[in-house]
């Protein structure tokens, strides 16, 4: 991770297109070393869990911002981040890792979910929030990612009253979890097993969130309803 570290310093110091194009070396060294990490995080992952994405390399994000509609004119990230997607209809909820000068951290969940997910999420929580409390209330969860993160609504959904007992949770927009890292994980040689251990952690929380949104009022399952094409 050193050499990815060490290029987000200088480009920090130096966010130009000119020195970009003049130190490319240390930006491809920075972009192979960073494919290495997400190729074992991938392998990693794997191993307690179904991925989509089918490289490391494919789950990074560019390094170039996208400045078209932005105030903010500089071109380049400082940090390296990537995102992957597991696989079926059956696994629901993503996952984001980031790494950058000043924190590293991955997050997982549902960072969008339609306006028919979210209010089949709703009506569900509504109906029944145990499963969901027993999840994001347990220690391990709370040790983890501390509480439940995501946009939320000043007040009550439509359709729901502003005193209903699940109002904290009715109004979540998103439903995300997050784990930071130290410095001295980040610099581990098994850093990868480490971001791995902590996806892994979320499982509960996604399998959780799968069964709430795969399945209707009664627990039957609408998989092969919504999803089968």
């Amino acid at each position: 991770m050193q050499k990815s570290l060490s290029f987000l310093s200088d480009l920090a110091e130096n966010n130009n297109r000119e020195w970009f194009q003049d130190n490319k070396p240390a930006y491809e060294a920075s972009h192979e070393e960073m494919i290495e990490f997400a190729d074992r995080l991938l392998n990693e992952m794997n191993k307690h869990d179904v991925i989509e994405t089918p490289t490391g390399k494919k789950s990074l994000f560019r390094i170039y911002r996208d400045v078209r509609f932005s105030k903010d004119k500089i071109p380049y990230k400082t940090h390296w981040a990537g995102r992957f997607k597991r696989a079926g209809a059956d696994r629901r909820g993503g996952y984001f890792y980031k790494i950058g000068l000043d924190e590293a951290f991955v997050m997982g969940g549902f960072f969008g979910p339609n306006a028919q997910d979210l209010l089949h999420f709703r009506n569900q929580i509504a109906s029944d929030a145990d499963p969901l409390r027993a999840v994001i209330e347990s220690k391990t969860f709370k040790n983890t990612f501390g509480e439940l993160q995501g946009d939320q609504l000043k007040t009550a959904p439509k359709g729901f009253e502003k005193d209903h007992p699940e109002i904290d949770l009715l109004r979540y927009k998103q439903y995300i979890i997050r784990h930071d890292f130290t410095r001295k994980q980040v610099n581990d040689s098994n850093f990868s097993r480490i971001m791995s251990d902590a996806f892994k952690e979320m499982r509960p929380f996604l399998d959780c969130m799968t069964e709430i949104i795969t399945t209707d009022l009664n627990g039957i399952s609408l998989v092969q309803v919504r999803y089968s094409s």
